[in-house]
């Protein structure tokens, strides 16, 4: 029996979501749950609190919590307080994806750090491992201007599209 249209979409935005968690959450390293909170957040026409979201995730509110602090930290979830609204709603940031750009970078100007405190505090190494800290260092520092680069363009892309 064929289903109902309602039906069709439910089925396919439940699909879209569990595709979310296995492709987002192994591209990202994170957990399958992340991925399906990314998915959940996304299609939501209107922020969700945190008891929606483990509903929704079929997960404890533990867990729910711990997936939301995740996206925070990635830049592409916030969490908002509604006027009105006793809880605090989660939402799928209009800037995500330059939050999740700007994240990166911020992770490798901190790696680059590591890597120039690193070279400094190895001086006294044998050649071989000062280059291996030269390399980690000449490393981050492309990337830095890289990332850099690349946010400033997508930003700019952004502003020309809209």
């Amino acid at each position: 029996m064929p289903q109902a249209p309602h039906d069709s979409k439910a089925a396919a935005n439940s699909q879209l979501i569990e595709d979310f968690g296995l492709r987002i959450g192994r591209a990202m390293g994170w957990p399958p749950m992340a991925g399906r909170l990314v998915g959940i957040l996304m299609l939501s026409p209107d922020p969700m609190t945190l008891s929606e979201l483990q509903q929704a995730l079929g997960a404890s509110k533990g867990s729910a919590s711990e997936m939301t602090r995740l996206l925070m930290t990635n830049g592409t979830v916030d969490r908002v307080k509604l006027p009105g609204v006793r809880q605090a709603v989660y939402e799928w940031r209009a800037d995500a994806w330059v939050g999740c750009l700007q994240h990166q970078l911020d992770q490798t100007k901190q790696l680059l750090e590591l890597a120039e405190a690193a070279q400094e505090r190895g001086r006294y190494l044998p050649p071989a491992q000062q280059t291996r800290l030269l390399d980690m260092r000449t490393y981050y520092a492309f990337m830095v201007e890289q990332l850099q680069r690349l946010l400033e363009d997508y930003r700019s892309q952004l502003r020309h599209d809209g």
